[in-house]
């Protein structure tokens, strides 16, 4: 699979755990917005900001995973925070630089929302194929 993640003059530089652009050939995989859905108890759990994105990112991994890919091929996140402050912003990118901090994270945005029965949504796209 390739993908060039993009750095362009005169653009501004990514500021956190994501590329400004990535541009692949492959076949793409999307994931459905995830949610904190804990396979343990069936339920989604209303925890902190950090336990509902472990939770979230668990949930994308099992379905990248389970699709043949890993989340080093994610090229494309939307997350949507339901109280988007300096502080949940900053519980939620400790937790996905753990699962997307490498050398080419993915380019990714980041939506103050409101969501219903939980604090952290999660969609992802995949290139799918061979490195």
């Amino acid at each position: 699979m390739k993908t060039t993640h993009c750095t362009l003059p005169g653009c501004p530089p990514a500021l956190g755990p994501y590329s400004l652009a990535v541009q692949t050939a492959a076949p793409l995989l999307f994931v459905s917005g995830m949610t904190p859905w804990d396979p343990m108890t069936g339920k989604i759990e209303r925890g902190t900001i950090t336990e509902q994105t472990r939770l979230v990112l668990e949930n994308i991994r099992r379905v990248v995973e389970g699709s043949g890919a890993n989340l080093a091929h994610a090229v494309s996140c939307r997350v949507y925070l339901s109280n988007l402050t300096p502080e949940t912003f900053k519980e939620m990118n400790t937790v996905y630089a753990e699962y997307f901090g490498g050398d080419h994270p993915p380019a990714r945005a980041t939506v103050g929302t409101q969501l219903l029965g939980f604090d952290v949504e999660i969609e992802c796209v995949v290139a799918l194929g061979n490195d």
